[in-house]
């Protein structure tokens, strides 16, 4: 067996094993496209190395445009659409100031987290109900 077959081989599975270990659908086309210059080079002997890796680079160029094209779109959405967005979460609940808004600025406990607000002034134990959030920092108004 020629050794340019079989790297090819290896390489792709090693991206398909690489795959599976971490899943993402990155490494599955870029080890489609290591099949089909696998299969190129088993079936055409001869093909410069350096040929065979500017195919390869083409081919996984296009294989993951053809993921991003016509698969990523059709992915379904998710039925917690703010599952990894902690203060997208928490939008619409009330909860009450555990230190008043002043300047501008307050904070609330919520469960065993504190957070900063920012919001109209108000005193500390008033019920807001939070509108809006990013990162660590919540929009509130007066409940």
């Amino acid at each position: 067996m020629r050794w340019d077959v079989f790297a090819w081989a290896a390489i792709a599975l090693l991206l398909f094993a690489a795959e599976a270990l971490a899943p993402g659908a990155f490494m599955l086309w870029l080890g489609f496209a290591a099949v089909a210059v696998f299969l190129g080079v088993l079936l055409v002997p001869g093909i410069p190395v350096l040929a065979q890796a500017a195919a390869f680079i083409a081919l996984g160029f296009v294989s993951i445009q053809v993921y991003r094209k016509w698969f990523r779109t059709r992915e379904r959405p998710s039925d917690q659409p703010a599952l990894n967005r902690r203060s997208a979460a928490l939008v619409g609940r009330v909860v009450p100031l555990e230190r008043a808004i002043v300047d501008g600025r307050g904070r609330v406990q919520i469960a065993d987290a504190f957070w900063e607000v920012t919001g109209p002034e108000l005193p500390a134990g008033t019920h807001v109900r939070i509108v809006g959030g990013d990162a660590m920092s919540l929009q509130v108004e007066p409940a």
